[in-house]
């Protein structure tokens, strides 16, 4: 049997438990800071908080964080991996992705998107459904870009960025660390 536990009971986590069923997982468990307000997440149970899952991370075949907040997912994933847990990348089976781009741990790739050759992400990110990425993008840790986002050639994003839904970066941009792109909006400068 394999086992994953997610860290992060909400909507997000939601698609990522789906994708993790898609992916070969045969039970998956929540972890939550709210517990044990929320003890359930649809089908899923909710076994206890992010300190209930660092005292368990040797149960589980791997570990992600699906919290949709850049700064709270990329410091829980720092967190768990500094307690020992597997952080594991999760891709949902209708994505492309090519073999000579890299996706950082404790990754996830929703529905229909696509990573095209050369890209480079950091830890901890969210590729959402039908985000296109194209060649030579170089993607930072914690960063969260949303549906339907289309990401031109050799753009770069910093840490911890949210790119908004709908949004289109020309190539060659540069996004600072920390920024938020507004939903539907065109980059065409740094």
């Amino acid at each position: 049997m394999k086992r994953l536990a997610i860290l992060g009971a909400g909507g997000h986590g939601k698609v990522v438990a789906d994708i993790a069923e898609l992916s070969g997982y045969n039970e998956v468990v929540f972890f939550d800071d709210n517990f044990p307000d929320i003890n359930t997440i649809g089908v899923w149970p909710v076994l206890g908080d992010t300190n209930a899952l660092i005292s368990r991370v040797s149960e589980f075949d791997g570990c992600i964080v699906a919290i949709g907040n850049n700064s709270i997912r990329l410091n829980k994933a720092y967190d768990l991996m500094g307690n020992g847990a597997k952080l594991v990348n999760l891709i949902h089976p209708s994505s492309v992705i090519s073999s000579y781009s890299t996706l950082g741990v404790g990754s996830v790739v929703m529905a229909n998107a696509v990573i095209n050759p050369f890209v480079s992400f950091g830890i901890a990110c969210i590729v959402n459904t039908s985000a296109t990425i194209d060649h030579d993008c170089v993607i930072g840790d914690g960063v969260h870009i949303s549906p339907g986002v289309n990401l031109a050639g050799a753009v770069t994003i910093g840490d911890q960025s949210c790119i908004g839904i709908g949004v289109c970066i020309k190539p060659c941009i540069t996004i600072g660390s920390g920024s938020c792109i507004g939903a539907g909006a065109s980059v065409i400068s740094n």
